[in-house]
């Protein structure tokens, strides 16, 4: 016999904005150029689709629950001791997993202003509440996030490169703010566009990692290395905490087809080097010519560009959207980062890069340069 109470989720969860992923579809018959999700052009190391072709033989067998190949691949890349790498199922995964084994209803974490949405998620998902810090000029503020620090706090997420803005903190700023953090906040470093950027003074994180109790470093395989189809990430910590993230984790987070390409992939530096070529290239090109067009666009240093539209009606972002969707042009309304007047651009292949650029041209009302 039931009664008429319905199953409820525990407080806080349906408070959750779910996300909302970018497009992916133009109108039928319209050839697409996806620019939504930070794909790179220049697909997967043909080492890492050789790699998981090998693997397809095996799909009635469990993948290694240790991920043991993929880890000391990566350590050998970087130079680091597999003990201290975690994969998982994205990064992602790895976020969520730091918020599940940390948290508890009344802690908090802190995110910036314009960081990742899933921080947000993850943070409220474990019970704890989200705070949040003032950027300047669409970037992380060292001073305003050590503002928000209480004896409350338990985790500090900072995208370095941000998404969606594409900027990023010279190195001795993160060493700043770790310095001003108390010892028992975890400060998460996620730097999924790290292979990007062309900066002396940036730094992802693998230095500090290795020095602090309380650092964790994020990575990637689904931006420059072109697998995120696989779903794979890695964490760079320290032995306590990937000690307690084992805990929790699944016992095969990782499938193996993804083991074996993101082990190929990160081996291949010289296709690594053409996706950096790549959008070195074109990330000046399209900054140049998207201000031609009187656009404001905020400088970055990852495969995308955060675009501003005019305030005048019939020029803003959400005009631009429906033009650019109806000729097969799909970018990211980024509304829920705090730019209702703004896409992001994914830095994408040539036909692509050109073809947006004189699509926004002719919606502007203003020749092509």
């Amino acid at each position: 016999m039931t009664s008429g109470a319905l199953p409820a989720p525990k407080p806080g969860i349906l408070d959750i904005e779910a996300y909302v992923p970018g497009k992916s579809a133009a109108p039928k018959g319209i050839p697409l150029h996806k620019l939504s999700s930070n794909e790179t052009p220049i697909g997967p190391s043909p080492r890492a689709v050789e790699a998981m072709q090998a693997a397809i033989a095996h799909l009635e067998l469990y993948p290694d629950g240790q991920a043991t190949a993929l880890r000391h691949a990566i350590a050998e890349a970087h130079g680091l001791n597999p003990a201290n790498i975690l994969c998982g199922n994205g990064s992602d995964e790895l976020l969520g997993l730091l918020c599940s084994a940390y948290l508890a209803p009344g802690d908090e974490a802190i995110h910036t202003e314009h960081g990742f949405l899933v921080y947000d998620i993850y943070i409220r998902a474990a019970g704890g509440t989200p705070v949040v810090a003032r950027e300047t000029d669409a970037r992380a503020d060292v001073d305003a996030i050590l503002s928000c620090v209480t004896e409350r706090t338990k985790l500090v997420f900072l995208a370095n490169p941000n998404n969606p803005t594409g900027t990023y903190l010279p190195f001795d700023e993160v060493r700043r703010l770790h310095a001003g953090l108390p010892g028992h906040v975890i400060l998460v470093l996620d730097a999924a566009y790290a292979e990007y950027v062309r900066r002396n003074d940036y730094g992802a994180g693998i230095e500090l990692a290795s020095e602090a109790a309380n650092v964790v470093m994020t990575r990637t395989f689904s931006k420059i290395h072109g697998l995120a189809a696989l779903r794979v990430g890695w964490m760079y910590a320290p032995e306590a905490i990937v000690d307690a993230l084992n805990r929790i984790r699944g016992p095969f987070n990782i499938n193996a087809l993804a083991i074996a390409a993101g082990a190929a992939a990160i081996g291949d530096r010289a296709h690594v080097e053409r996706a950096v070529a790549h959008n070195s290239q074109w990330l000046e090109w399209l900054t140049g010519r998207l201000e031609a067009l009187d656009l404001k666009v905020t400088p970055s240093v990852g495969n995308f560009l955060l675009v501003h539209f005019p305030e005048e009606p019939g020029f803003g972002a959400a005009e631009a959207d429906a033009y650019l969707t109806e000729r097969g042009f799909i970018l990211r309304r980024v509304t829920g980062y705090g730019f209702p007047n703004a896409m992001r651009l994914t830095i994408g292949s040539e036909e692509a890069n050109r073809g947006v650029v004189a699509t926004l041209a002719d919606f502007l009302g203003r020749p092509a340069t």
